[in-house]
């Protein structure tokens, strides 16, 4: 079975930006992805990396640039501005990670785009614990089973943030097929490729 590790953070607009395209990619591989959310704020320092808030100015409007290049080249909506941003990711990510264990895989995937969407697209709070159960229902999700999952969750969680800075991950979204990694929603298309060619 072919098998691509997914490393992402839901409140990253990269991650969104490639989210519904890196599913698209897998299914028609027949892929299966191994969804990871992990902690960013402790990856970047390890890899050298900055938060958003201490990059120079330079670097904080060309990402802007660059985001609404990708947004109106995919089609896919983006707010560059949204309300609830920056945004603490923890308790989303340990969500996604209870949906995964409790629903399964599908299930995870689904939440995390719902999650992504929320953040760029429709200016939700995913760090809002009402916000965060609302989203659930709306995918489907029940509750009670995800609570019951939450002490799992946070040990999967911390797992996976271990795991990408053995990794060597920077950044998210981070794919990785074979060994080999992609970063960047921008790399999709040599992920494409590697899958193809396996």
């Amino acid at each position: 079975m072919k098998t691509i590790r997914y490393y992402m953070a839901p409140q990253s607009p990269w991650t969104w930006l490639g989210h519904d395209r890196l599913i698209a990619i897998a299914k028609r591989h027949g892929a299966e992805i191994d969804l990871r959310p992990a902690d960013l704020n402790r990856v970047f320092p390890v890899s050298g990396g900055l938060p958003l808030a201490k990059r120079a100015p330079q670097r904080q409007a060309y990402r802007l640039v660059e985001l609404a290049r990708w947004s109106k080249f995919l089609g896919v909506p983006l707010n560059l501005h949204p309300k609830f941003f920056p945004v603490p990711g923890d308790d989303a990510s340990r969500l996604i990670v209870s949906a995964r264990e409790v629903a399964g895989n599908d299930a995870g995937l689904n939440l995390a785009g719902a999650l992504l969407r929320a953040v760029w697209v429709e200016e939700r709070d995913i760090a809002d614990a009402g916000t965060l159960r609302a989203i659930a229902a709306e995918c489907g999700l029940d509750a009670g089973a995800l609570d019951a999952a939450r002490d799992a969750a946070a040990a999967i969680y911390e797992r996976n943030t271990q795991d990408a800075i053995e990794a060597k991950v920077f950044g998210a979204p981070w794919y990785e097929y074979r060994g080999e990694p992609f970063w960047g929603q921008d790399r999709l298309d040599f992920l494409d490729r590697a899958l193809a060619t396996a």
